[in-house]
């Protein structure tokens, strides 16, 4: 990866695709899956959530950003932030995988709706900043019982290809010089929380996902399926998606978080010791 040039600057998007390939990856939720039925369109102003909205309230801030994390400065307002976030996005890579999976409008709104959205039951999928993957997601039989196919691994190896070459360090300093987007994107949430705090949470809960052994049984439903384990489909919609992208992939994405979390965290000591 580049360093401090203009376009590693745009590292930009090595924070999408750290929580965003966790989200991206996942998208196809093969209970909400409809192949007729597409999404409204998305605006590039304020975003309403996905579900209904929580407001988070943060009487105290438990995660400050720093100093940089304050200024305004050299930053294109939210709604016309596309631009700029898209060039440096593809500015990360020469072959193209991050371009296929991007959708390229109300980046930031996007990201901040979905991450807000991942301990609840669903994510709109006109909200979700990613592609979703391609194909259908398959079942086999086994004994009887649907389960998941392997061949559904195959549908997750470009966002995995990517997210398997971000690099957290730059992606946590990127996040901080930017924090004034993220948290005017959550505020039009209408939530008087701090975004940073929210994202800590999230992390944390897609690390506490269960990571189930064997083959799980699926139900069939109307559209898609379900698990027939009631405490596995009780799950938030973002610990489901880190169950289906298989264990291995799985436990990938949670070294990912946790060298992320790390470094966001870490950066509020960095700015308390005189930035």
């Amino acid at each position: 990866m580049s360093s401090h040039s203009s376009g590693s600057k745009w590292v930009a998007g090595l924070l999408i695709v750290a929580i965003l390939v966790v989200v991206g990856i996942f998208i196809y939720r093969e209970k909400q899956a409809r192949d007729a039925v597409s999404a409204p369109a998305f605006s590039n102003g304020p975003v309403a959530s996905a579900t209904s909205t929580t407001v988070h309230d943060a009487p105290l801030v438990q995660h400050p950003i720093g100093p940089a994390g304050g200024s305004t400065a050299g930053l294109p307002p939210l709604d016309q932030s596309d631009d700029d976030v898209l060039a440096g996005l593809m500015a990360l890579t020469s072959d193209g995988a991050l371009k296929s999976l991007l959708r390229p409008e109300a980046i930031v709104s996007r990201m901040v709706s979905t991450i807000d959205a991942l301990p609840k039951q669903s994510v709109g999928m006109n909200v979700v900043p990613l592609r979703t993957p391609t194909g259908r997601f398959q079942v086999v039989s086994d004994d009887g019982n649907f389960i998941a196919s392997k061949k559904n691994i195959d549908r997750y190896a470009t966002y995995m290809y990517v997210a398997d070459r971000m690099n957290t360090k730059a992606a946590a300093a990127w996040y901080r010089r930017n924090y004034p987007l993220f948290q005017q994107a959550y505020r039009d949430l209408g939530t008087n929380g701090y975004f940073n705090d929210r994202l800590i949470e999230v992390i944390d809960h897609l690390i506490a996902a269960p990571e189930p052994k064997g083959n799980q049984q699926l139900l069939p439903e109307k559209v898609g399926y379900v698990y027939a384990n009631e405490a596995l489909e009780q799950l938030s919609v973002g610990q489901k998606f880190m169950i289906r992208v298989g264990p291995e992939n799985e436990a990938k994405l949670k070294v990912k978080l946790r060298e992320l979390r790390e470094e966001i965290v870490g950066q509020k000591a960095a700015g308390s010791d005189g930035d």
